[in-house]
């Protein structure tokens, strides 16, 4: 009896073989970032959640620490140091550490926080069983807010350090040091900041 030979043939569907291809950003959004205004609305919108003071005070740091979602994440209590009102940042993609200041808002929400934490846990930022939150449950926070909060955008995570960048910019701090602030190993990542700031155009119009 003659051998059959069977070919095997990869299977297809009725949408082809290949993923449709990722939207740019630019696409999607006219910009990469928060205004302070909407920064403040997605923190109240927070505040009406079960953890709402948790989630608050997540927003609050990534702000104001241009904070990366998985920097957000690994924070333990241990960074933090409540007399000295400092904060020790670990970057992540091989970025500079630092040691930040803590402002009064930062600090009577990391202190309510921590006393109120339950169970006690070495990270900032649990859930009810105290594991540690995750990169991916704060991408979801973060877009269930916005909607909630009536964007007329998708919003994510790391919208929240591109503000910080465009905030401090704003405000006339030096390129070197918004570098070091947020981590930057090259310059030319913060530069972007001082590029897009609207303070060099102030005197164009002057009526």
């Amino acid at each position: 009896m003659a051998k059959t030979h069977l070919k095997l043939v990869a299977p297809t569907s009725h949408y082809g073989t290949t993923p449709p291809p990722r939207r740019r950003n630019a696409d999607v959004r006219a910009r990469e970032y928060l205004t302070d205004t909407e920064v403040e609305l997605l923190m109240k919108t927070a505040g009406n959640n079960r953890h709402g003071h948790r989630d608050a005070t997540m927003i609050l740091l990534a702000y104001r620490h241009g904070l990366r979602v998985s920097e957000l994440v690994a924070l333990r209590w241990d960074a933090v140091d409540f007399p000295l009102s400092q904060l020790h940042v670990n970057r992540a993609k091989n970025g500079s550490p630092a040691v930040h200041p803590l402002r009064g808002p930062e600090l009577r929400a990391l202190r309510r926080l921590k006393r109120e934490q339950e169970p006690a846990s070495s990270f900032m930022f649990t859930s009810d069983r105290g594991a540690p939150l995750t990169a991916a449950g704060f991408r979801k926070l973060i877009a269930r807010l916005g909607g909630a909060a009536n964007f007329n955008f998708l919003v994510h995570p790391h919208m929240l350090r591109h503000a910080c960048g465009f905030k401090l910019a704003n405000e006339g701090h030096d390129t070197r040091s918004l570098q070091r602030y947020l981590g930057h190993k090259n310059i030319h990542h913060t530069v972007r900041y001082t590029e897009l700031t609207s303070t060099c155009f102030k005197n164009f119009w002057k009526d």
